[in-house]
């Protein structure tokens, strides 16, 4: 049950959307037990976003998980989604943040798992 919430100040095309929906459906298998099948990505272009002071492109990038996952899971996770990040919208990785959330309360069709 991952969530995937992609905000950048930058535009991003459909073309890029689909792009992007399906290069972090396949990161998501590098925290283990995840999947596509159970990941809703979103993606938010044009967002007010000030990086360093800077409206330069930038990126925040949120993955929220059901349960957890270890540190090494992450960083390959950051590594992966900062790449994403620079191969299909242009962005320098060093201007993509990404944070991690776990949880153990996650609803869906009307009841938690």
């Amino acid at each position: 049950m991952p969530y995937i919430d992609l905000k950048t100040n930058a535009a991003v095309s459909d073309a890029q959307k689909t792009a992007l929906k399906s290069a972090l459906g396949q990161a998501i298998t590098l925290l283990p037990g995840k999947s596509e099948q159970w990941l809703m990505v979103g993606i938010q272009p044009d967002c007010a976003l000030w990086f360093q002071g800077s409206d330069a492109p930038a990126a925040m990038v949120h993955v929220e998980v059901f349960g957890s996952a270890d540190p090494a899971a992450y960083e390959k996770m950051t590594a992966r989604i900062c790449k994403i990040c620079s191969d299909e919208l242009g962005l320098p990785q060093n201007r993509v943040y990404v944070n991690y959330s776990e949880t153990d309360n996650w609803g869906w069709n009307g009841s938690n798992f």
